[in-house]
């Protein structure tokens, strides 16, 4: 009797040990299960992450457009969120000339250019025999009149300096500015195409000095007064607020001189070329030309 009472107590015994032992193992399966399953979820998520970010960075496509550093590079540094947006990486190649950006665009280093406006463009494809278009207007930069050594209109003197750009089309922009002020009076019929060979009329003697659009700025405090352009101006931290006298918003030249992107003909219509344009145009970009450059550059239509 003992004995049978024994044996069925040891298996009572056992019986409830494997029961606690099988609980215990399902417990910890369950736990290793879940945690296995929170981990892999979450480098699941890493990965998507990741991944999803490779393909957006891969579907960029670059577009090369070169600038002059202000105001246009500044304008489009504004731009590149909208262009990745769309899908294009916008790099930006800053030139401080008139030339190498043409020069550059018309070999295909560069896919477009934004520095120039679109009679400087026409008439460097005259002379340069280059095939490089208007993609769209931009913007207008007013030139100005600046105070060098003398600081009104009223103080100018006889035989004062007064300095304009040298190329051709913004020289004729400087006169008529000039003209605009009573200083000069030019040949009739003159224009857009005015040299200071053209001016019949020059009351005080002003010596009208000829000097390379970028270094005019550098030379302002050796001369009396001087025509600058707009992009010029704002570089070398010059306010139009500060001008003495600015190009008139209905003038011939403010209809002349339109800000473009240009690329080579045959590329206007261009998906990313048409991109760069609208983004350009696009009120985020009007409204930070207006905030940013207080009427010295003007967003045109």
């Amino acid at each position: 009797m003992r004995k049978n009472l024994a044996i069925l107590t040891a298996a009572v015994l056992a019986a409830a040990a494997l029961t606690a032992c099988g609980g215990q193992t399902e417990e910890t399966t369950a736990a290793e299960t879940s945690a296995a399953e929170t981990t892999a979820a979450g480098e699941e998520t890493a990965e998507e992450e990741t991944s999803s970010e490779a393909a957006v960075t891969g579907e960029l496509e670059k577009v090369t457009v070169g600038a002059s550093p202000a105001p246009h590079a500044e304008i489009l540094e504004a731009a590149k969120d909208a262009m990745a947006a769309k899908g294009y990486d916008l790099e930006i190649v800053e030139y401080v000339d008139y030339v190498q950006p043409n020069l550059a665009l018309d070999s295909g280093d560069l896919d477009a250019n934004y520095f120039q406006h679109i009679t400087y463009l026409e008439d460097f494809n005259a002379e340069r025999g280059t095939h490089l278009a208007n993609a769209g207007n931009i913007h207008y930069e007013p030139f100005g009149l600046y105070a060098g050594k003398t600081a009104s209109l009223e103080e100018l003197a006889d035989g004062a300096q007064v300095a304009v750009p040298n190329d051709a089309t913004n020289e004729a922009r400087a006169l008529l500015l000039l003209e605009a002020q009573g200083l000069i009076k030019l040949q009739e019929g003159a224009g857009l195409t005015a040299t200071k060979n053209d001016i019949v009329e020059n009351p005080k003697n002003l010596d009208i000095v000829e000097i390379e659009a970028a270094q005019i700025p550098r030379s302002l405090n050796s001369l009396d007064m001087a025509v600058i352009n707009g992009n010029y101006a704002i570089d070398a931290g010059l306010s139009v607020a500060d001008a003495l006298a600015v190009e008139a918003s209905d003038s011939e030249a403010a209809e002349r001189y339109a800000n473009v992107v240009a690329v080579q003909e045959g590329h206007e219509n261009d998906p990313a070329i048409q991109a760069l344009v609208e983004v350009l145009k696009s009120e985020e970009i009007r409204e930070y030309i207006d905030t940013t450059y207080g009427g010295a550059v003007v967003p045109l239509d």
